[in-house]
């Protein structure tokens, strides 16, 4: 990897893509510094020490804009929340399943314009939310109309922002770039991990060996656990493909044996955010209508803890178990949903008997096509379930005296769009060094 960083600076066209990169990250994270107007900040402090749930779930996503209350408190949550509503409508749909499947790239330009309508909605009904959810905890300066409206404008423009800069990282930079934003605003809570180690370790009595122990179990658990995740995202299957002989133009091109690489987690870390998104999105609706809603009891006080368990230890064990089963159920049919929606088998099926192609073995058609879907639902499934007990194990910390936000979730995702990113970076060398051979 510091070789690939390293061939990468050394090369001017990507050294700019990377510089871009960077230079739009940091405007990110001076964004998390800009408390939106309106607010005390001193009550501020106050309000967002006691917080937990939802808020905290947000803003370890949000790299700590949350509990500033900054215009990109609520990261780019929407967008995430948008983008799962217009693939859930493409499969119900027949006009945006027509558009995604056969629309080519005017048919993106159409899809990605609803997603952004439908993320502005979504972030205005979120931010009229979260103000209506502190407006009575005396954050801000004279509450009131004009005060609600300089939130929700400060709020809903941040995420707006969030949005274009993470286009523009996509475009020009390296990288996904609603990814790399979830990335950065994740690994930029490392730092308070080792305050967190240091207070197992040295206690208000003095130096403690159970916390010594604690602490480098918690170390090489976390060395373990992205190493296995390594591992999960790294390996593959692949599927050997004989070519025969044929004619093209005038030449006679041999025959070729090659393979199909089927990743085993193919969806990679979409189905965490995708899941994380689903499960916290009813808590924040909640918030709107209903204040204090932690405080009462009832159907919607039930669903709104049973959403905010995911980050929350004091909901109850009863919520938890019962999130970390939807949660686990969640993940597995992100998995599925998101594999087959990127990975169609009857095409690549097509695809191979057109080029007079086949599977050793196998018979071109619908033999292998339901040959590439047992293979594609076996590593699916495995991989699934491998991605939503990491993310879930780690939130058993929380009923102990260990409690660390940077959990299973987050390493999933680091790690994720670590490789992702690489593996893009890596793309971009070869394809400069093969331009620069042919020039």
């Amino acid at each position: 990897m510091f070789k690939t960083i390293k061939n990468a600076i050394k090369t001017p066209e990507v050294r700019k893509k990377l510089f871009y990169t960077l230079i739009l990250i940091i405007i990110f994270r001076l964004g998390c510094y800009i408390t939106v107007p309106g607010v005390d900040i001193i009550e501020l402090n106050t309000a967002m020490s006691s917080s937990n749930g939802i808020s905290g779930l947000i803003d370890l996503i949000s790299g700590g804009a949350f509990s500033r209350f900054s215009v990109f408190a609520m990261s780019i949550t929407p967008y995430i929340t948008a983008s799962i509503v217009i693939q859930l409508l493409g499969m119900v749909i027949p006009s945006l399943e027509k558009l995604t499947k056969e629309g080519g790239e005017e048919g993106r330009k159409k899809i990605n314009k609803y997603t952004k309508m439908l993320t502005i909605v979504l972030s205005l009904v979120e931010s009229i939310g979260i103000y209506l959810s502190y407006s009575s905890s005396g954050i801000f300066v004279n509450p009131g109309l004009l005060t609600g409206a300089l939130v929700v404008i400060g709020l809903v423009a941040g995420t707006s922002i969030l949005m274009w800069l993470g286009e523009q990282i996509t475009a020009k930079g390296i990288g996904n770039g609603i990814s790399i934003i979830i990335f950065i605003g994740i690994i930029s809570g490392l730092p308070s991990l080792v305050p967190t180690v240091w207070n197992l370790i040295v206690t208000e009595n003095g130096f403690s060996t159970t916390g010594l122990l604690l602490g480098l179990g918690l170390i090489i658990g976390a060395i373990i656990l992205v190493a296995g995740v390594v591992f999960v995202q790294q390996a593959e299957r692949k599927v050997p493909v004989q070519y025969s002989k044929k004619v093209v133009g005038r030449k006679m091109v041999g025959a070729q044996n090659t393979h199909i690489p089927l990743k085993l987690a193919m969806a990679g870390v979409m189905p965490i955010i995708f899941a994380s998104s689903f499960m916290t999105f009813p808590a924040i609706i909640i918030q709107i209508f209903v204040k204090d809603i932690a405080t009462q009891t009832g159907f919607l006080a039930g669903l709104y803890k049973f959403s905010i368990a995911t980050s929350s230890s004091q909901v109850g064990i009863g919520y938890s178990i019962a999130n970390a089963i939807v949660y686990l159920l969640l993940i597995m049919a992100f998995t599925y949903f998101y594999t087959y929606a990127t990975f169609n088998p009857a095409e690549v099926s097509n695809n191979i008997k057109k080029n007079g192609g086949f599977i050793p073995g196998i018979r071109s058609g619908k033999p292998t096509t339901d040959y590439l879907s047992s293979i594609i639902s076996k590593l699916t499934l495995f991989g699934g379930f491998f991605l939503a007990v990491i993310a879930i194990l780690p939130m058993l910390l929380r009923f102990t005296s260990l409690n660390v936000a940077f959990g299973g979730t987050s390493i999933l995702i680091v790690v994720g769009v670590a490789l992702e990113t690489v593996q893009q970076l890596e793309s971009q060398l070869v394809m400069r060094h093969y331009k620069g051979f042919l020039e």
